[in-house]
């Protein structure tokens, strides 16, 4: 059934904008009409318009872009509405009235209308692969094929809502450093470029040698105000260079290892990508994915093309008969903490359980260590600063204070 983006004039008087299906633009004016409302514009939306939606960002639709929190909250609903019996055809002909961004919408809408023609719904999303992940694809279908759908989408809301509460707490956890680091870095932009230039031009008719502080500072002022625009180039080439390098395969594969080994991120990087595969891991299992193909797609959002390898590579034992946990542990990248829980859970017969402890265990890990690095960095960030500025105000005052030794 066509899809159409309309414009319409609510009792009110207010313009009010959504999406609608209908056999044709008449029948989705009518449609409109007996909604109460006085269509204005009505316009078939094709499926290369909905393709581009699900692509991601672009200028011209910004704020109309489908988020992982958006398909959080679409599957939480959906979930709640086939719990409650609603078939799964008008369950989502509700939401896609009821659904806020307007991408999402012509994308659902379009979910729908293949699940009407026929396909399984797992089929229909794949329509979609930027918006709906392989796991989320894989559980779905595992859910049809069980008749357990929308217990399904309820663990798949569980997982997508952990992932983004973690995110989020990770987020407001670094927002106020980078807005301390931003603002401390244009005030020392400010300092050196205006203020102690100004300041310095009373040595120069000083016969007498400059302190080294206060020629290094006199220098360093020079070359913020003369070359700032190439210093601003080549901070952006190599954020660029360093973005092209990771997109080749051993550029990933360098830099992830890089990542792994540095002191504390190292650490934090390893407890979310052990994280997130254990509460996957745990979800395909439940819902009837088997090992192997549940490996097969676990290996890919770890978001480490390390860790990545090493779940490959314990994949491949555990085809030849062995455990998990002793694939794992045959390399030191996971945490024997970890992986003594994962040999637990296999010989008592309760993995998927002790899967969903690991996450959440290493999820409470890493929260609170990045609140307790906050904490650190914080303190240690307006030290840092402090002693740049008392740097700047001693380069200064050094040779004020031998002008008045010679005065005197």
């Amino acid at each position: 059934m066509p899809v159409f983006d309309y414009q319409a004039l609510d009792p009110k008087g207010k313009t009010v904008t959504g999406i609608i299906d209908a056999d044709g633009a008449a029948a989705a004016r009518q449609k409109i009409r007996d909604m109460g409302s006085f269509p204005v514009k009505v316009k078939e939306v094709t499926e290369g318009e909905t393709s581009e939606k699900a692509r991601g960002p672009s200028f011209s639709g910004l704020f109309s872009r489908v988020t992982p929190a958006h398909v959080s909250l679409w599957t939480r609903q959906l979930a709640t509405l086939t719990g409650a019996g609603f078939p799964l055809v008008t369950a989502l002909t509700t939401l896609v009235s009821q659904t806020k961004t307007h991408g999402f919408a012509k994308i659902a809408a379009r979910v729908k209308d293949s699940i009407v023609e026929g396909n399984s719904f797992a089929s229909a999303l794949t329509l979609y692969p930027k918006i709906f992940s392989q796991i989320y694809i894989n559980m779905v279908r595992a859910g049809e094929t069980s008749g357990t759908l929308e217990i399904v989408l309820q663990r798949l809301a569980d997982i997508m809502e952990k992932q983004q509460e973690l995110k989020s707490r990770i987020q407001t956890a670094m927002a106020y450093p980078i807005l301390m680091t931003a603002v401390g870095t244009l005030v020392l932009f400010f300092l050196m470029t205006f203020v102690v230039p100004n300041i310095t031009t009373i040595f120069e008719d000083m016969n007498q040698a400059l302190p080294a502080p206060t020629r290094f500072l006199i220098g360093a002022s020079d070359l913020f105000k003369s070359y700032w625009w190439l210093l601003v180039i080549l901070a952006v080439a190599a954020l660029v260079a360093l973005k092209m390098f990771r997109k080749t395969e051993r550029g990933l594969a360098t830099t992830d290892r890089m990542l792994l080994s540095t002191p504390v991120v190292g650490s934090m990087v390893k407890k979310i990508a052990v994280a997130r595969f254990a509460r996957t891991l745990g979800s395909l299992l439940e819902n009837g994915v088997t090992m192997l193909p549940a490996l097969e797609i676990v290996k890919n959002i770890t978001g480490n093309v390390i860790i990545s390898g090493l779940i490959e590579r314990a994949s491949d034992e555990v085809e030849k008969g062995q455990g998990l946990g002793v694939s794992l542990a045959a390399d030191a990248v996971f945490p024997d903490l970890a992986v003594q829980m994962v040999q637990v859970g296999e010989q008592s017969g309760e993995l998927e359980p002790m899967l969903y402890k690991i996450a959440d265990v290493y999820e409470n890990d890493v929260q609170a260590s990045i609140m307790s690095m906050m904490a650190m960095l914080e303190p240690v960030m307006i030290l840092v600063m402090a002693v740049v500025v008392l740097f700047i105000v001693l380069s200064i005052c050094l040779p004020i204070f031998e002008m008045n030794q010679l005065v005197g």
